[in-house]
């Protein structure tokens, strides 16, 4: 019968190995370390359920054998750090280049504090590059991060044409055309609006997949109160489609993610612009405001032709023997949900405009 082996995760950092053995409900483990060697065996559950799981890794370097070394068990893994002899950052784990199928690096655990027991861990990919990259090809063949990277630049790029393609036609056509333009300008953009705030629907799963830091309330508050605009209260009533109020609106949507995308790839490659950073934590001050406004209006015109036809609207008697009032509601979102959403969504701007462009923090010695 062949052995089993558990998947194990490891990294490291100039002090130590941290190695990580993927099994749950641990029973009984024997755990031998010596200067070249760790020997492992115990039953748990692991990818083959409950079984006896063992492995046998031979270092690279040596390890310390004099009590220094830490384990640690959870109910579903087991986490062991193990002092090097010498500092230094090793090339690989083993001895031999050609690793096991079930070791894999944790790269998460290089790039975090969390999960350390008793240690701090550098950050391999600005401390160590060309490590970093040897390794990430080892492991899946290119660097993992290469695809998140291109995805999130063409994403951002993509979203920053669209709006610049709306931001434009809006300008070039009130030059040409004054306030006659005002009437075409859903006809002329509305569509292209539309496709792109689908497409915002991914910033909300971009932090939940780790993509982005930061969490998905905001974007999912400020995505679903554009798409309750733009999609119920625009979509479906020409009058209003008609209004200036559309064309303000648009604008000042556009403004603001004109300049908040070019600000996401600057970020995503590291290149300070100190206006474009400026822009993207002040411009706020003025369009959020203007935005707000502009959907207010929206939803009280709304509000006004809806209880004049009595659009969307259930009255009793009926089968369902149940009854909405559709104008209650829009005075229901316009004061309890609007309103608040505003409040949180500038709020967070201005603690992020704080830790942005406050003053700087200076330290002393005492």
């Amino acid at each position: 019968m062949s052995v089993l082996s558990p998947f194990v995760y490891w990294a490291q950092n100039e002090d130590s190995l941290f190695i990580k053995v993927d099994l749950k409900d641990v029973q009984d483990p024997k755990i031998n370390i010596e200067r070249k060697r760790l020997h492992f065996l115990c039953k748990g559950v692991g990818a083959q359920g409950l079984q006896d799981y063992e492995f046998q890794l031979n270092f690279h370097c040596d390890v310390q054998e004099n009590g220094n070394n830490f384990v640690k068990l959870s109910d579903y893994k087991i986490d062991l750090t193990l002092r090097k002899a010498e500092k230094g950052w090793w090339p690989r784990l083993t001895s031999q280049p050609q690793k096991p199928a079930w070791l894999k690096v944790d790269f998460d655990k290089w790039q975090s504090e969390d999960d350390v027991i008793e240690e701090d861990v550098g950050d391999i990919r600005d401390d160590y590059p060309n490590l970093y990259e040897k390794l990430m090809k080892e492991e899946y063949g290119y660097r993992k991060e290469d695809f998140k990277k291109v995805y999130l630049t063409l994403y951002n790029l993509f979203m920053y044409v669209g709006f610049m393609y709306i931001t434009s036609v809006l300008c070039i056509r009130y030059a040409r055309e004054g306030t006659d333009f005002f009437p075409t300008v859903y006809e002329s953009v509305g569509h292209v609006m539309k496709y792109l705030q689908i497409l915002q629907i991914l910033e909300i799963f971009h932090p939940l997949v780790g993509y982005v830091r930061g969490g998905a309330f905001v974007p999912f508050l400020q995505i679903v109160g554009r798409f309750f605009i733009l999609f119920l209260m625009l979509d479906n009533e020409a009058r209003i489609q008609k209004m200036p109020v559309t064309f303000y609106l648009f604008l000042a949507w556009s403004a603001i993610e004109i300049i908040r995308y070019p600000y996401y790839m600057s970020q995503l490659y590291k290149k300070e612009n100190s206006l474009l950073t400026w822009l993207r934590y002040s411009a706020w001050i003025i369009l959020y405001p203007i935005g707000f406004t502009c959907e207010a209006v929206i939803v009280f015109r709304n509000l006004i032709f809806v209880e004049a036809s009595g659009k969307w609207t259930l009255s009793m008697p009926n089968a369902l023997n149940f009854t909405f009032h559709f104008p209650t509601f829009l005075r229901i979102y316009l004061l309890f949900i609007m309103i608040p959403a505003m409040y949180t969504l500038m709020s967070h701007m201005y603690k992020t405009r704080q830790q942005k462009l406050g003053k700087s923090k200076r330290k002393f010695k005492v």
